[in-house]
């Protein structure tokens, strides 16, 4: 092996790399050098890889058990409780790395909000959520339809008060002083009902017709009680009228502080709604909030924070905004936000700590959100992230305690904290005592092999990391530590093969960024270039080398090492690598054709299908939306449309947008997306004529082959479902012959169709031997083929993506059938332990029930309604466990 130099960019602001810890990628006058020799200390710097990050997030010890005491609770708590619970659920999945599941759990958490404040808070947790999603609302807009969790809420009309007033109509009430009572505000003299003024609050009553000298003057100065003419004469009209006038904010602010100091709530309800109506800035809602927390204006500051909270994230850099929650009294708290006060902090504490982990407001909300806890599941949650904040920012007394304080409560991934400040004290003996005895308590995960193997060196160490991934392959440190330490030997080929097992299933930038330091040390400069433009396409602003160098750059340096290609060498790089399943070298080729003159429009609309094969939606949809940015014309704006409405769960607007492209210009992309959202939205047998009829129009029309290819597979895949095998077998072929590697899987299901077991597998056969990533392929053929050669494939389908969960229930069904029940629900725990699967839950609580443990049975069949309330056979399952248990 030999080493690359790289010199220091004078050209460039960046730090010089001599101190960075991958410091064997220098610099030097801009190019790549030849290796010339070997440095071990340089090599070793890569060894010193950061320790896997101590999550912020809630992680119980059993995800199971949670989400099954979670659903339990939410089929008998009264409706206020409900949105608390799906928070929690929200917390759940969060940490088990679910993005669609906790989304899901946020948007129930809204929808059976049972106050106004839930509402609202909720609401501006999602619009957060969904930062960067605004233009699908302008989208539905323009097609009649409304995105709820965007708007503002008009709820100050929503909010029921009931009656605050006294009423005192009737005859007998003797009023011994005169009926109209003149109130004096300097030189004005403002007539009132004495009657209506006194029914206005107990306080009126007792002044105006009780024991005090006022209810017999018929002239009461109020001059000194801070109210104007203007809005005493207002406050006498309320009396008769029950309604306010159109005033000034300041005058309503006047009646607001009488109302307050007479205890008149209707009075102070209606000034409160008033002033809501104000509230049209940001400056606006400090402004009236300070006032609300004041005054004990409950309504008044809920309109305000609603106002505060919609512009999240940016309203946190206002200092004054900070202030308002930072400094709120234990009072204040449940004015802004009632009961959801946690709610409310947890959504603030998320904020900030994306912002800046370590700053003194995350610790201040944090801290706010330990005292808003109200039972120990949210007590752990809020302890645990105060002290992983407290952890990051060197307070490691603080953090310990806090930690301590967490764990005892029965957040047993508080853990980790501990035996980091052990070891930071030099005890790691005490760091492996904590995690030995957390251990040797219940079922080990593979979290708790992760930590202990950074207390441990030379083989001990490996070990453990390799107990971790057979227990959860989803860990990154592992891999990458046995990839740094097979480079330390200068196994840099056996370092590649190891970063390659994650990457094959686990799209991870800095795994990607570990396997371009692989591909510059074997002088592959182009794989190297493909890796950096791939971590660019999904991060533009990633910075490598421990954060010290733009990928940008380091971008630019190895392309002066590689040959430059033209358009045309583009797109037949792109054709190869899209025919042999490369989504990541497509990604990169794509990355580069963007910088040339090319429709960017299409690129990024491929870029867009690429990121959502890689299961990137977020950048999937970045991608799209950049697309309809540059759309050279109108229909084909109106197809990125369709595709955006589409993917967010719109169907039937995406079919709008598609017909309107029609409606312009004929093309393949209008027809293609008309038929795809078609057929995946009716279950109505007649529609696949209509699904043929459609992509027969798309590929009469202009396209690549790229596309014309998933168009003539997706022909295919009606034929076959409607029984023409011939016509099928004919559209697959002709896939084939334009690169379309995919077709092999639906012309292997039309040789099984035609009870051809031998040519499906040959079939499939063909399509592992072409495509780069072909785990899904392995699975397909394991159905064409006997038993130990299903076997065989499903073993390699779960060395290859240890995420697919069908393998595990095969090998599970397997076990069951030979009456194997323990290794059969071992089987499907062993994945369940790293993947909330409805599938896997399903099938272990069906297991459970067959061996008479009831308990565990119905425990399976909450935690599965979890990941889907409206699975219908989970449903059915549930209802009959539910009723055997005693």
């Amino acid at each position: 092996m030999r080493k690359l130099f790289f010199s220091e960019l004078t050209s460039c602001k960046e730090t010089k790399l001599h101190s960075a810890p991958h410091s064997w990628l220098p610099l030097e006058k801009g190019k790549l050098s030849k290796f010339a020799g070997h440095s071990t200390s340089s090599i070793e710097s890569l060894m010193k890889m950061p320790e896997p990050a101590v999550l912020p997030h809630f992680k119980p010890a059993d995800y199971v058990d949670i989400l099954a005491q979670i659903h339990e609770e939410l089929e008998s708590c009264p409706p206020d409780e409900k949105s608390c619970l799906y928070l929690l659920q929200f917390q759940v999945f969060r940490g088990l790395g679910e993005a669609k599941l906790s989304r899901r759990s946020l948007q129930s958490a809204w929808e059976k909000a049972s106050t106004i404040h839930e509402k609202l808070i909720f609401g501006a947790w999602l619009k957060y959520e969904k930062k960067g999603e605004e233009p699908i609302s302008d989208l539905l807009s323009s097609c009649g339809k409304c995105s709820q969790e965007f708007k503002l809420l008009d709820f100050v009309s929503q909010i029921s008060t009931g009656s605050h007033e006294i009423s005192y109509d009737d005859e007998s009430d003797v009023f011994w002083g005169s009926p109209v009572v003149h109130f004096q505000i300097r030189d004005d003299m403002i007539a009132c009902d004495r009657r209506k003024l006194a029914a206005l609050s107990t306080p009126l009553y007792a002044m105006l017709n009780g024991g005090f000298r006022e209810s017999h003057l018929e002239v009461i100065d109020m001059s000194r009680n801070g109210i104007s003419s203007i809005g005493m004469r207002a406050i006498s009209k309320f009396s008769l009228t029950g309604r306010l006038p159109y005033l000034s904010a300041d005058a309503i602010l006047e009646m607001l502080d009488f109302a307050n100091k007479f205890c008149c709530n209707g009075l102070k309800d209606a000034c409160e709604r008033k002033l809501g109506s104000f509230i049209c800035s940001r400056q606006d809602a400090i402004d009236f909030m300070e006032c609300a927390l004041e005054l004990g204006c409950s309504i008044l500051a809920a309109a305000c924070l609603q106002v505060l909270l919609n512009e999240l994230p940016e309203c946190l850099n206002d200092e004054q905004v900070v202030r308002i929650f930072s400094c709120a009294s234990k009072q204040q708290r449940s004015t802004m936000a009632g009961n959801a006060s946690f709610s409310l902090y947890c959504l603030l504490s998320e904020v900030s700590m994306s912002i800046n982990a370590t700053s003194d407001v995350t610790v201040t909300f944090l801290e706010k959100l330990v005292d808003s806890a109200s039972d120990s599941r949210q007590k752990q949650l809020a302890l645990h992230q105060l002290a992983c904040t407290r952890l990051l920012r060197k307070d490691y007394a603080e953090a310990e305690r806090l930690f301590n304080a967490a764990f005892t409560a029965g957040h047993l991934y508080s853990v980790v904290g501990l035996a980091r400040l052990a070891s930071m004290r030099g005890n790691k003996h005490f760091s492996l005592k904590l995690l030995d005895s957390v251990m040797s308590s219940r079922w080990p995960l593979g979290w708790m092999y992760q930590e202990r193997a950074l207390y441990l060196e030379g083989d001990n160490k490996l070990e453990n990391l390799n107990k971790a991934t057979e227990l959860d392959p989803t860990l990154t440190y592992p891999y990458m530590f046995r990839a740094a330490s097979l480079m330390k030997r200068q196994s840099v080929e056996a370092a590649l093969m190891e970063i390659n097992r994650i990457l094959g299933f686990k799209l991870v930038l800095e795994c990607l960024e570990l396997r371009f330091c692989c591909y510059l040390a074997l002088e592959d400069h182009r794989a190297a270039l493909c890796d950096v433009q791939a971590i660019l396409t999904l991060a533009p602003d990633y910075r490598m080398i421990g954060g010290r160098v733009s990928a940008k750059q380091l971008r630019m340096l190895v392309m002066e090492n590689v040959e430059q290609w033209t358009t045309a060498d583009c797109w037949m790089q792109l054709y190869d690598r899209w025919s042999s399943v490369d989504d990541i070298g497509s990604l990169s080729v794509i990355y580069q054709m963007l910088e040339s003159d090319a429709a960017k429009g299409v690129l990024y609309f491929r870029q867009s299908l690429l990121l959502l094969r890689l299961n990137c939606p977020e950048a999937a949809m970045r991608s799209l939306q950049l697309a309809r940015e540059h759309a050279a014309s109108q229909h084909e704006q109106l197809v990125y449309e369709g595709w955006i409405l589409y993917d967010t769960g719109h169907c039937e607007e995406g079919l709008q947008k598609a017909e309107a492209s029609i409606a312009i210009q004929r093309s393949f992309e209008a027809f293609f997306l008309k038929a795809y959202a078609l057929a995946d939205s009716s279950l109505d047998p007649s529609t696949s004529a209509t699904v043929v009829s459609l992509l027969e129009d798309a590929l009469r029309c202009p396209s690549d082959r790229l596309r014309k290819g998933q168009a003539l597979n997706n022909l295919g895949s009606v034929y076959v479902d409607c029984g023409k095998l011939d016509l099928a077998a004919e559209c697959y072929i002709n896939a084939l012959k334009i690169g379309h590697t995919r077709a092999h899987q639906g012309l292997a299901r039309v040789h099984f169709l035609r009870n051809s077991r031998t040519g499906a597998y040959e079939e499939m056969t063909k399509l592992i031997e072409k495509a780069r990533s072909n785990a899904s392929a392995y699975e397909k053929r394991s159905e064409y083929c006997d038993r130990e050669l299903t076997k065989s494939d499903l073993q390699m389908v779960t060395k290859l993506d240890p995420l697919r969960v069908y393998p595990y229930r095969y090998r599970a069904a397997v076990l069951m059938d030979n009456h194997k029940e323990k290794e059969a629900i071992a089987e499907l725990t062993k994945a369940i332990a790293f993947k909330a699967d409805l599938n896997l839950l399903h099938l272990r609580a069906a297991f459970h029930e067959h061996v008479g443990d009831i308990s565990s049975a119905l425990r399976d069949c909450r935690a599965a309604l979890s990941v889907d309330p409206n699975h219908q056979e989970m449903l059915e399952l549930h209802h009959r466990v539910n009723s055997q248990e005693p």
